[in-house]
Formats: C-alpha cells, sequence, structure tokens
C-alpha cells in the first residue's frame, strides 16, 4: 500500500506546477522523505532500524549519517546494469546498517537483530516494481529469497514497520501478473541471473509521490515517464496545493535537479549472460546455491 500523507485540499487557492525527476534525483527525494517519516524517527529516537542493501538504501545512509556512499552499487547485491540481471560481488561501502536508539551497532548481523524487532522498529527495503495499487515486488535470484526471505517473517507477524522505498521509474501494470510470470527456475534462457518477482505484502511504499506530500504539503500525480539525455527514467510530475507549498516543493525539486547518476562497480557474478549461451540455469550457478 501507498504510504498515507494527508494534504489538506487548498480550495479555490490552489496553484499547479510541473516538475520532472531523473531517477537519481527521484532517489535522492525519496531518501530526504523517508529519514523524515514519523516511525523512522521515533525509532532514531527508542528501537531499531535496519536499512537493507539497496542503491536507495545508499542515499538513505547518506542522508541519516551525512556521509558519501560511493559507488552506490556496492551497497546492493541484485541490479540491473549493461542490460542484464546481475549481483554485485564487491563488499558494501557502508556497515552502518543496523541501528539501535539511532546508533550504528558495529558488526551487526541484520539477520540475528531483527529477531529483537517489535511493533516500533522499521524495517527500510528498496523495491523493483510497484504498481498503480501501491503493490511492491522486489526481485530475487537467490534460492533462499535474498532479502525479502530474510524479512518478511519477522516483520509481518510482529506488525513491525516495513518502509518499502521505490521510484516510478519502477511502475508496473500489475505487480501480481508479473509476479506470476517469473521465478529462478522458471525460464531456460536469461540475460543475466533469473529471478523472481515477490511482492512484498504490508509495506508502506514510498514514491516521489508521497516524499513531496511528506516534504513539501503537495499533491503530486505522475502525469508521463521517459525522456533523453542523460532524462531516461525520468518521471514527469503535477504538483498541486497552495502558493506556498508548491513553491516549497518546486524549491526543493531545484535542489535536487543535479544530482548526478548513480555510480557504478565492476564486479559482477555473471561477466557477461554470452558467456553463458544466454543459459539461465548455469548464470544462476553462479550464485553457488545461495
Amino acid at each position: 500500500m501507498f504510504y498515507e500523507v494527508n494534504i489538506p485540499d487548498p480550495g479555490k487557492d490552489k496553484v499547479a506546477a510541473l516538475v520532472t525527476l531523473h531517477p537519481a534525483a527521484s532517489r535522492r527525494l525519496i531518501a530526504k522523505a523517508t529519514v523524515e517519516l514519523p516511525e523512522v524517527k521515533a525509532a532514531m529516537k527508542k528501537g531499531y532500524i535496519i536499512i537493507a542493501r539497496g542503491i536507495t538504501a545508499a542515499y538513505i545512509s547518506e542522508e541519516l549519517f551525512n556521509i558519501k556512499i560511493e559507488p552506490k552499487t556496492h551497497q546492493t547485491f541484485g541490479l540491473i546494469t549493461n542490460s542484464a540481471t546481475n549481483g554485485n560481488t564487491a563488499p558494501p561501502p557502508c556497515t552502518k546498517h543496523v541501528l539501535k536508539d539511532g546508533k550504528p551497532i558495529e558488526n551487526a548481523d541484520s539477520g540475528v537483530e531483527i529477531k529483537n524487532f517489535g511493533p516500533n522498529d522499521v524495517f527500510i527495503k528498496g523495491a523493483n516494481a510497484v504498481d498503480p495499487q501501491g503493490n511492491a515486488g522486489i526481485m530475487a535470484s537467490s534460492l533462499k529469497g535474498g532479502t525479502w526471505g530474510m524479512f518478511t517473517p519477522h516483520v509481518t507477524v510482529r506488525n513491525s514497520n516495513l518502509i518499502i522505498t521505490v521510484g516510478l521509474e519502477k511502475l508496473v501494470p500489475s505487480v501480481a501478473e508479473a509476479s506470476a510470470h517469473s521465478g529462478v527456475y522458471y525460464y531456460k534462457w536469461s540475460l543475466g541471473l533469473p529471478a523472481k518477482l515477490v511482492p512484498a505484502i504490508t509495506g508502506k511504499v514510498v514514491t516521489e509521490i508521497q516524499a513531496l506530500g511528506v516534504l513539501a504539503g503537495v499533491k503530486a500525480y505522475h502525469i508521463c515517464s521517459g525522456g533523453v539525455g542523460g532524462a531516461e527514467g525520468a518521471v514527469t510530475l503535477s504538483i498541486e496545493g497552495d502558493e506556498a507549498h508548491v513553491k516549497k516543493a518546486l524549491d526543493l525539486v531545484n535542489s535536487i535537479k543535479r544530482e548526478p547518476p548513480v555510480t557504478c562497480g565492476n564486479q559482477y557474478n555473471v561477466s557477461s549472460p554470452e558467456a553463458y549461451n544466454f543459459d539461465a540455469q548455469a548464470q544462476l550457478d553462479t550464485l553457488g546455491g545461495m
């Protein structure tokens, strides 16, 4: 479900502005909003926060700790790059991923610390797909379900807060339909690691729309996508509200519009799909049964 943000109707004082966000700017916007969510701020004072590995997670860690993380693709395992699904084999540059009462736990194992979760604790995870109904999906190549397989039993049973961060460049018609047509053993051939798009239930989804609501108090509407010359994957939004709030949103977008593209490493499980004759199982075997 989409994270609920209540924006008062400005009535006759409504004005609108048109803005475009390229993917890196969208990630920065979503990260800024995520650290301002009431659940996150409360857990920073008292509770656990786990930031799962991911590219948007790198931006969230930058916002929380006032640090720089490069290359950001090393902060994730699964990624899509060079027109292929793949896995990063380099270690994450930031290991501050488990926090208790706002302080990082040294040498933390999120698979262990999550067992301490209660209903007020927060797990933050990026996603690979979101549909118009607010359903999110996470790609998993691991036979154990990857991060999804680790966190789902704990956060769902305990009613812990699951915040799912995902940009609208990843909008799909239906997460359920996409899930039904994917899987690690589903494909004979693949350009990269075969994977399952797994629906992430119970999560509160934060896109650019919710982020603008949280940070600027405006309503936003996704009106088109795409672009060229560095705007590939961009989303164009109509933002609406009273003049003061729309101006605040416009200033915010302008402040991040020159966010540099995501930096990439070069250590991957699959060197090139061609080297495996696009055989899906052969590429899956590079994970060693993980």
